[in-house]
């Protein structure tokens, strides 16, 4: 749009990836050492771990890092870590190809075949180095049959080195005390801060100068106010910056001025979330607007949960005082209930903290869980239909995921979850609020505070996550694709931070939008709608249900 205004090659400020557009601050020179000592001659072996934020360039480092190994190195390229321990060292071995044609199915077989390469590898004077990409998503039991690979060695130095690259989540998995004898065996760490204000106007004037710009149309006051805006994190950079080309071009305007900087970041909304309402239409108006987005509820005046997928020719029943019912004859829509009961009473006692999780405790709990689940959903009948979606049926009203991660990844997320315990025997229990060295588990009337240590001794990452859904909703959403899950996926889109706004069809422009959406939050950025990115959609434009960060 505005290349040639600009007299520009190509786009400067592309959240792509690309080897050309690399600027390595001090802050990632520094990664990039450690790195490269971590897997060369000078480091002993073992595990190197590098984090950083969302958008920091941790991608970038490792491009930079395959591009630099030393001579004689051999590399695994691990970019989805998701994946059972037995598939970890399948992709570990077919990265290093290795032929596992006779032991796919055998794990024991695998670790002898990987064990076979790594020592004619050390013979022939090679070193082999696995690097894992979103590291914070292995499962403990992946880290620890890695680790258990490290274990061949010389008297001198490891046969196998690992590199880690993850965000923040990745140091929180790394402390806990199950998993001490792989952080014990990180030789070098490093954490990719953000870019300062001086970085940040160098970024810019790189990338402006790569993209064939003869000057530099961002004012000092514009930089910055990039920086204060992205607060030096470049994927945002990028976003901001190319608004603001975007606004300069509109308003026939060779330099960028710190107010158009501003405005790109207000239009993106970066900063503080929002807290979306919903707004309650009575009768015929409900019934009008229902029509206008597509089976679309909004409603206000109370504080509602949001985003339930209900099925076709369902009435919707708004609960409390209003005795209306709707009928929806084609669409799936989004319905609004009434909360019935909050997630704490108040009224109650300050609940005692615990240190220890009691196993009776556990077990006179495990009939009650899908029944609190379904509470939090304020749907008391939806016990059933909530565990057979978390055990593959989801053709009664709702949906479940199956994920890991640490409490980190679970408070960004933002919803009540179920945790699987592992103890002497399996146990789920209901989390409904963490904050920095306490958990609320239980249901809405019944509840207990326990320590992170407390359940971090038996808990391993996993988790699932429920939600209404409509039965027959599709598997994935993509480009040209419509009907009744289009029009509620552009009203969710709508509501989020950086809401949608370019009309109701999914066409290349919700595409763009939708892959900056999932690299906000972590996800494959692949401009498909699948049940995560679903998910993230759904619960960035809902006020209720919350996982609570304060209770008493």
């Amino acid at each position: 749009m505005y290349l040639r205004y600009f007299n520009l090659n190509e786009a400067p400020f592309s959240i792509t990836p690309d080897p050309a557009f690399v600027f390595l601050s001090q802050r990632h020179r520094d990664a990039l050492a450690h790195l490269l000592y971590g897997i060369g001659k000078g480091g002993t072996g073992g595990f190197v771990q590098l984090t950083g934020e969302v958008g920091t360039g941790k991608t970038t480092m490792c491009r930079c890092l395959l591009e630099q190994v030393p001579d004689g190195t051999r590399i695994a390229l691990l970019l989805n870590p998701l994946v059972t321990p037995r598939e970890l060292l399948a992709a570990v071995s077919e990265e290093l190809e290795i032929d596992i044609s006779d032991s796919i199915d055998s794990t024991r077989l695998l670790v002898d075949g990987l064990n076979r390469y790594l020592l004619d590898a050390h013979a022939r004077g090679e070193r082999v180095v696995v690097v894992i990409d979103e590291a914070q998503n292995l499962s403990p039991e992946a880290l620890e049959q890695i680790r258990l690979l490290t274990n061949l060695e010389t008297s001198k130095e490891k046969l196998l080195q690992i590199v880690l690259l993850g965000q923040p989540e990745l140091r929180e998995l790394l402390q806990r005390r199950n998993l001490r004898q792989l952080a014990q065996r990180i030789t070098a760490r490093y954490h990719l801060s953000p870019l300062g204000p001086k970085d940040t106007h160098l970024y810019i004037r790189h990338r402006m100068q790569v993209a064939g710009a003869q000057r530099n149309p961002f004012r000092r006051s514009a930089m910055k106010a990039l920086y204060q805006r992205s607060q030096g994190i470049p994927r945002l950079i990028n976003i901001i910056a190319d608004r603001a080309l975007v606004a300069a071009f509109a308003k026939e305007r060779l330099d960028v001025t710190a107010a158009m900087v501003h405005a790109a970041a207000n239009e993106v909304q970066l900063g503080e979330r929002q807290v979306k309402r919903l707004h309650w239409p009575w009768m015929a108006a409900a019934a009008a607007l229902l029509l206008v987005i597509a089976s679309v509820l909004m409603f206000s005046g109370v504080n509602f949960p949001g985003a339930i997928f209900k099925e076709e020719n369902q009435a919707i029943q708004a609960r409390g005082t209003a005795d209306s019912v709707l009928q929806e004859t084609e669409s799936p829509v989004i319905e609004i209930v009434q909360p019935v009961a909050a997630p704490v009473n108040a009224d109650t006692a300050e609940p005692k903290m615990v240190s220890v999780l009691d196993p009776a405790w556990l077990a006179e709990h495990q009939g009650e869980v899908w029944q609190q689940y379904a509470e939090v959903w304020l749907d008391n009948g939806a016990a059933i239909a909530i565990q057979k979606a978390c055990d593959g049926d989801s053709g009664l009203g709702y949906a479940c995921l199956r994920d890991r991660g640490s409490w980190s990844k679970i408070k960004r997320l933002g919803l009540p979850v179920i945790l699987e315990l592992q103890g002497e025997t399996t146990s789920n229990v209901l989390l409904q609020g963490v904050d920095d060295d306490r958990l609320l588990l239980g249901g809405p009337t019944q509840n207990l505070t326990v320590t992170r240590e407390a359940v971090d001794a038996q808990w391993l990452g996993a988790y699932l996550i429920a939600w209404p859904q409509a039965p027959g909703w599709p598997a994935e959403v993509g480009r040209g694709d419509g009907g009744p899950a289009v029009a509620t996926i552009m009203a969710m889109a709508a509501r989020v931070d950086v809401p949608y706004r370019g009309g109701h069809v999914f066409d290349a422009a919700f595409e763009t939008w939708l892959k900056s959406f999932q690299l906000r939050n972590g996800l494959e950025a692949d401009g498909i709608i699948g049940r995560n990115t679903l998910l993230h959609l759904m619960t960035a434009s809902i006020e209720e249900p919350r996982l609570l960060e304060t209770w008493p």
